[in-house]
């Protein structure tokens, strides 16, 4: 545990051929504690565009085992989402519950928990029950799931009443990873299978990133870092076959 605060400010400015364009501006503010190298409290993070509209979210650390978490989101003067996280970590086990959009007047809200216990230090069993409730409707899914960590590649598999999820994660090397993923929904009575590669050229600072999926979707990434330089160049492009869709991109990242 360290003790360390930083602020941050950035600016964005987005240009499209299929969208208006638009400025952002990001703030975030990170506090005096830091339990890992991705874990800092308290936390703010806040995001406006160019009408008005906001995305924010705290991170707190209540007790040495419990943190919570509010997400906003806004569309210029309107509420969209309001949303309440809180984590119980364990020695062995982990307990979430959330609270989307709560509507005390409406009588609404959206209740997700998760409960994940460490069997050994491979095997991770656990479930997720999601409870909805507006006027006139409710409703409850409950989803089995399951983790198995190796050395070098993860696997992992939800089964419930809406379908069943599995993926295969594989790092082969320091430079090659790869993965796929299945997907079936009862609801919608639809499967979709995906294969994605992860590919580091470190000596030409240079990263590659792809998919491919079952419904004829192919989508590649680029991104090549230019030192002595701060900045890193990102080319995209994604084709959906099967809407007969392409869309490409390029990104400049300067820090």
């Amino acid at each position: 545990m360290s003790c360390t605060d930083y602020a941050k400010v950035a600016h964005t400015v987005h240009m499209s051929a299929l969208a208006l364009p638009g400025y952002h501006l990001h703030a975030a503010y990170a506090g005096d504690w830091q339990l890992s190298p991705t874990e800092v409290f308290p936390t703010v993070v806040g995001d406006m565009d160019s009408s008005g509209s906001l995305n924010a979210q705290v991170l707190l650390l209540l007790a040495e085992r419990l943190r919570a978490k509010a997400v906003f989101q806004t569309q210029q003067a309107k509420f969209l989402t309001w949303q309440f996280d809180g984590e119980y970590r364990g020695d062995d086990y982990t307990a979430t519950l959330t609270l989307g959009n709560p509507d005390l007047i409406g009588e609404s809200v959206i209740m997700v928990a998760h409960f994940l216990q460490s069997l050994t230090h491979r095997l991770v069993l656990g479930g997720e029950l999601v409870y909805h409730r507006r006027p006139g409707e409710e409703g409850a899914i409950l989803t089995l799931a399951g983790k198995y960590s190796a050395v070098h590649w993860v696997a992992t598999l939800n089964v419930g009443s809406g379908g069943a999820h599995a993926s295969y994660y594989h790092k082969a090397n320091e430079q090659v990873q790869v993965g796929v993923e299945f997907e079936a929904n009862t609801r919608l009575q639809d499967t979709t299978f995906s294969f994605g590669y992860h590919l580091t050229l470190p000596q030409a600072n240079m990263v590659f990133r792809g998919l491919v999926d079952s419904n004829w979707c192919v989508g590649a990434v680029l991104e090549k870092k230019m030192p002595p330089l701060p900045v890193t160049l990102a080319l995209g492009a994604f084709l959906n076959h099967w809407r007969n869709r392409f869309h490409c991109g390029f990104s400049i990242t300067v820090g």
